[in-house]
């Protein structure tokens, strides 16, 4: 059961994007699992991907396809990661861009390819391109929520996040979906993203948007510490809604825009955590007072990945001491526990690096027992700060992932 508001707001047509889907039975029967996006012709493309060295094929070939130009396809599956596949593999991620190419009438390298599901088993390629042509033939610019329910594996939810702005007198949208709820920790330069704007952006631009946005959002979340396979995140920007391209960082646009991508991407994460894998918890680690950004982020993911922490979390147990331990095994240098403050909420449990004179553990109890808590964390030594999102880790965590190939 997700943890909070993790309801699918209004999902805003993009103009320029059309989505279809269709049921290819590529791992369980009468389910939606095949989903085609197709982008109006000039659209930008951007794309980040797992730095996981043993990537999945389609992740291969998406690579390699965006470099060569903008695609006018993404084709995503689930069910089946494609990953750790071998040759194999990459044959049946090129057949797919190749079968779905024919179909519609572009270039292969036009075409990205994304799964997400199972490792280690081979893609059911008969089955999957057999549902090209019906996924094909719905499409259109309403199916953004179809498209989030079409990418789910063990997620209980769909993920959206829409939002429409205003520049220089013209309506834009900014609308995208994402999946995940379990081997989650991004580490982007089996979590899928795909965001797409009407607003026109240079592709250059696109990317840099890209990488910033996703630095702020799918980069500073983890449910179990494990970066994926096939992590990917694709920004389209179709500029079909009229006005001339951002092109450049200087123009006043480009900070409105890429606001509104960070919240829409914000957003989408946070709903992964919000749905991770047996959570009960959302946790929310925010490291503030360091010397730089890296030693707030090595502090907060200390704490956000450690097993006794997340588990103290779901049981609603004070025991503090699991999170001191956490931040002392960072491999922050030099750090001064002397002048570390923690809080749960407001409740300050540490200070100074010792027990707070005020704190009771009834208070502290009472915090923990929420579905949605701060971590905060003072290091007392500079004014970088930065933020991790988590969640706690329940019996129902290993049961599922025990279970998720049966």
């Amino acid at each position: 059961m997700a943890v909070g508001d993790v309801s699918m707001p209004q999902m805003h047509a993009v103009k320029g994007v059309k989505i279809g889907s269709a049921e290819a039975y590529v791992r369980y029967p009468n389910r939606r699992d095949l989903v085609i996006f197709e982008f109006a012709q000039g659209t930008n493309v951007a794309g980040v991907f797992t730095q996981n060295a043993f990537c999945a094929a389609p992740v291969h070939v998406s690579k390699k396809h965006l470099q060569m130009g903008n695609p006018r396809y993404l084709v995503i599956n689930t069910g089946n990661a494609n990953a750790g596949t071998g040759k194999l593999g990459m044959e049946n991620a090129e057949a797919t861009c190749s079968k779905l190419a024919e179909l519609a009438g572009v270039q292969a390298f036009e075409v990205l390819p994304f799964s997400t599901g199972v490792i280690g088993e081979q893609l059911p390629i008969e089955r999957l391109t057999q549902g090209l042509q019906p996924a094909l033939s719905t499409l259109n610019e309403s199916a953004w929520a179809d498209a989030a329910t079409g990418i789910m594996t063990t997620d209980t939810t769909p993920k959206g996040a829409s939002e429409q702005f205003e520049l220089d007198g013209v309506t834009y949208t900014m609308t995208g979906i994402s999946k995940g709820a379990g081997m989650i920790r991004p580490n982007m330069a089996t979590m899928l993203g795909f965001v797409a704007t009407d607003a026109p952006i240079s592709r250059e631009l696109t990317q840099l948007m890209l990488k910033t946005a996703v630095e702020q959002s799918f980069n500073r979340i983890t449910i179990d510490g494990d970066t994926s396979t096939n992590d990917s995140c694709i920004f389209a920007a179709t500029g079909l809604a009229g006005g001339t391209e951002i092109q450049t960082v200087d123009d006043a646009r480009y900070d409105v825009v890429l606001e509104v991508l960070i919240r829409v991407m914000k957003r989408l994460a946070q709903l992964i955590v919000r749905d991770g894998e047996g959570a009960t918890k959302f946790m929310t680690v925010a490291v503030e007072g360091g010397n730089n950004t890296q030693e707030c982020c090595d502090i907060a993911y200390s704490i956000a990945h450690s097993p006794l922490v997340k588990t103290a979390f779901f049981a609603s147990d004070p025991n503090w001491g699991r999170i001191l331990a956490a931040i002392g095994y960072a491999g922050v240098k030099d750090l001064d526990v002397e002048k570390i403050q923690v809080w749960l909420d407001d409740v300050q449990i540490c200070k100074d690096g010792g027990a707070a004179a005020d704190y009771t553990e009834e208070a502290g109890a009472k915090v923990m027992a929420q579905t949605e808590i701060t971590i905060r964390v003072d290091l007392g030594s500079g004014q970088a700060k930065d933020t991790v999102y988590t969640c706690d880790l329940s019996y129902d965590y290993v049961k599922i992932n025990a279970d998720y190939r049966s």
